[in-house]
């Protein structure tokens, strides 16, 4: 018998798709979401997904074996569609019998969706649009995340609550859609659930968990931080189609800025090609995530947060943050 009865109703659907005890995923935060958090939230209860972000194939193979001898749980992977080894990394994951793949950061390339599905994983997309979110359906995609702006990282312009009114009448009848952005407590989870969502998938929440790896000084700058400090980078020219993505104002924002100015010019002089320059704002993104995350330089690095930031006040144990979400959610839908 589930503590909460509630929430495990609504959740039920999501929660038999990801072979979770609840539907609650964790968001791909590269260099953040890697073995321990991962396995953490896995064993919690949740659904810890790998963020495989600019790694080499050598190096996700070592992440998901880590993360296979920390839990016995499920997890994921999430690979960005314009990583130029996309189809070594999907091969890596069929090797370790994955059994969810979450494509993020673009349409997936022609023949991602299906070698995906031939290796035996369930397939997890993101759509900014309803109508592209039909075709990816249409197109293979095993359940879908439509994830507002209020996210950290690379976010879309429209907000989750915008996102859930247009999607969900639409979609959660007969397909399988998870809410993101902007999530920071259980109340807005059973918001979600009652306009039909299958389940939730919480990145900023988890960031500075006690499993989380990322460094103190990182941790530290989100404790301090309120929903106004999580911005949206500014984009420089409107040829270079850089996707936005919110951060921790400090000098890193600044800096990336001059980066976009930089690339530019080398696509004006015909030094490099779009998808090579995207490429180059990409690999930048993982240089300064590193340098926050990893070495604990919040000046320089990129400090990506969502605009729930300011819920996230204290290390805890992703055990006690997926229960206190879970206990929240329940008290909200039992109330109503």
């Amino acid at each position: 018998m589930t503590a909460y009865p509630k929430t495990a109703a609504l959740m039920e659907r999501g929660a038999a798709f990801l072979g979770s005890e609840y539907a609650i995923m964790c968001g791909a935060m590269s260099w953040v979401s890697e073995r321990h958090l991962v396995s953490a939230i896995s064993n919690a209860g949740g659904f810890g997904v790998i963020a495989c972000g600019a790694m080499t194939p050598e190096l996700l193979d070592a992440e998901i074996a880590a993360t296979a001898a920390l839990t016995a749980k499920p997890f994921g992977v999430n690979l960005i569609t314009m990583h130029p080894q996309l189809p070594q990394l999907i091969a890596v994951c069929t090797r370790h019998r994955v059994s969810h793949v979450v494509l993020a950061g673009g349409i997936p390339p022609k023949g991602s969706v299906e070698a995906i599905k031939a290796g035996g994983a369930k397939v997890i997309v993101f759509a900014p649009t309803l109508a592209l979110a039909k075709k990816l359906l249409r197109s293979g995609g095993d359940a879908l995340v439509i994830e507002g702006m209020e996210a950290g990282g690379h976010i879309g312009p429209v907000s989750t609550s915008v996102l859930a009114q247009e999607f969900l009448p639409a979609l959660a009848t007969d397909h399988l859609v998870f809410v993101a952005g902007g999530i920071g407590r259980g109340e807005a989870i059973a918001g979600y659930l009652e306009m039909g969502a299958v389940g939730v998938q919480l990145g900023t929440r988890f960031a500075c968990a006690s499993e989380s790896i990322a460094h103190p000084a990182f941790k530290q700058a989100f404790f301090r931080a309120n929903a106004r400090d999580a911005v949206v980078s500014v984009q420089v020219d409107p040829r270079l189609p850089v996707i936005p993505v919110r951060a921790l104002r400090n000098k890193g924002t600044e800096a990336f800025t001059a980066k976009q100015r930089e690339v530019a010019e080398l696509l004006d002089s015909g030094n490099v090609e779009m998808i090579e320059a995207q490429l180059q704002i990409e690999h930048y993104w993982a240089g300064a995530l590193r340098r926050a995350v990893i070495d604990g330089d919040i000046e320089n690095g990129s400090l990506m947060a969502g605009q729930s930031v300011g819920m996230v006040t204290e290390e805890e144990r992703a055990a006690v943050i997926v229960d206190r979400l879970l206990a929240e959610c329940e008290a909200a839908l039992t109330q109503r």
